[in-house]
């Protein structure tokens, strides 16, 4: 699971995530991308699972880019215990998503067929309405 080695403050405010993504919005490394159309919080569990989706649906073909990193600690008091006594522990770690944002990329010698097939299993372990986009210079091989 992806979680920081350590952080300046063990607990964050939960904040709001407004806006649309400014960086991290182009496809960089390989050909295809899974895009979110919507802003959440994508925990590490989940970019776990989509990734190995994709890796198995791929079959070592290629090469698979996580471009988001899960930064953010989400804490959760514990079941049945009165309110108050101040914040939760650290339950898990999550990344913010905001629209626009390239979430998990494919590259290298893979088809496009195989590499949508592969995106495809991915968006659905992923809590946000994503899409699966094409790196512009993208010729097929």
């Amino acid at each position: 699971m992806l979680m920081p080695k350590r952080t300046k403050y063990r607990k964050q405010q939960k904040g709001r995530t407004r806006g649309n993504a400014t960086r991290g919005t182009r496809v960089e490394f390989g050909d295809f991308a899974i895009k979110a159309l919507q802003t959440g919080r994508v925990t590490s569990r989940q970019i776990e699972a989509a990734r190995i989706a994709i890796t198995r649906k791929m079959k070592r073909v290629g090469m698979v880019y996580i471009r988001v990193f899960p930064d953010k600690p989400i804490t959760r008091k514990p079941a049945e215990v009165r309110m108050g006594k101040g914040k939760g522990s650290i339950d898990h770690w999550a990344a913010p998503i905001q629209p626009g944002r390239i979430i998990f990329e494919v590259g290298g010698n893979v088809s496009e067929e195989l590499a949508r097939a592969s995106l495809r299993l991915g968006q659905q372990k992923l809590p946000l309405r994503t899409r699966i986009v094409v790196r512009p210079d993208y010729t097929a091989q």
